[in-house]
C-alpha cells in the first residue's frame, strides 16, 4: 500500500500570515529572483525542504480603475470636490452610505465601469444642478423617496442620462404610444427603470446598443 507523503512544512514571513512554498534546485536563487518574496529564516539557515514558489498575482488593474475605492481616491480639484460633495448631499435624503453614494455617482458619470454605457460614457464630475433636476423630475412621476432609493440602487446610471432627450422624451413615448402613465408608469419604472435611458430603436436590425434599445421593452 502506498503511503501518503507527509505535508511539507509551511514557511511564513515575520510580517504576514501568508504561506510561501519554494521549488528550485537552489532556494536562495528563488528568493533572489522573486521580488515579491521576503522571508526571514532563523540564523539565516534555509530549510532543506524545497517546494515550488508561491506566485504573486497583482490585483486586477481593471478593478483598481473601476472599484468604489478608486472612485473615492480619484484626484479632484478643490472645485470638482465641492461639486462631488454637493451631489452626495443631494442623495443624502435617501440615507445611502457614503460608499453607496460614491458608487451611484461613479456609475452614472463614468468613474466606475458599467456595461450599460458600453464604451460611450466619458468620465466627468457630476454637477449638483443636473442631479437635482433629475431627482425632481423623477419625483414628479409619483415616485416617493423610498421608490427613488430602490430605483437608484437598481439603475444608478439614470443620473447620467439626458433629462430632456432621454428621460422626458421616453416618458412621452410611453404615454403616447402605449398609453402608460400614472400608476402604471410608476410600476413600470420600478420594474424596469432602464427604459428611461433608451435612446435607439434597432427595429430588429441590431445596432450593437442593446442595453439602451427599445427592442428590450
Amino acid at each position: 500500500m502506498l503511503r501518503k507523503s507527509p505535508t511539507p512544512p509551511l514557511l511564513t514571513s515575520d510580517s504576514t500570515a501568508c504561506g510561501i512554498f519554494f521549488s528550485s534546485l537552489d532556494s536562495t536563487s528563488v528568493v533572489a529572483n522573486n521580488p515579491y518574496i521576503a522571508v526571514n529564516f532563523p540564523n539565516n539557515v534555509l530549510p532543506n525542504v524545497i517546494r515550488r514558489p508561491w506566485k504573486f498575482v497583482p490585483p486586477s488593474r481593471k478593478w483598481e480603475l473601476h472599484s468604489t475605492a478608486q472612485t473615492k481616491s480619484t484626484v479632484l480639484s478643490d472645485e470638482e470636490k465641492k461639486s462631488w460633495d454637493a451631489c452626495r448631499q443631494a442623495l443624502s435624503t435617501f440615507e445611502f452610505t457614503v460608499e453607496e453614494e460614491d458608487k451611484i455617482l461613479g456609475k452614472a458619470f463614468g468613474h466606475i465601469h458599467s456595461p450599460y454605457w458600453s464604451e460611450e460614457r466619458k468620465m466627468e464630475v457630476p454637477r449638483f444642478d443636473v442631479v437635482s433636476e433629475i431627482l425632481s423630475y423623477l419625483r414628479s412621476l409619483n415616485l416617493a423617496d423610498d421608490d427613488l432609493s430602490k430605483l437608484l440602487k437598481k439603475f444608478p446610471e439614470v443620473l447620467g442620462c439626458s433629462l430632456e432627450d432621454e428621460l422626458k422624451n421616453n416618458v412621452k413615448v410611453l404615454e403616447n404610444e402605449w398609453g402608460i402613465e400614472g400608476k402604471t408608469l410608476k410600476n413600470l419604472l420600478m420594474r424596469n427603470p432602464r427604459v428611461l435611458g433608451y435612446n435607439v430603436d434597432c427595429k430588429g436590425d441590431c445596432m450593437a446598443k442593446c442595453t439602451r434599445c427599445w427592442v428590450r421593452f
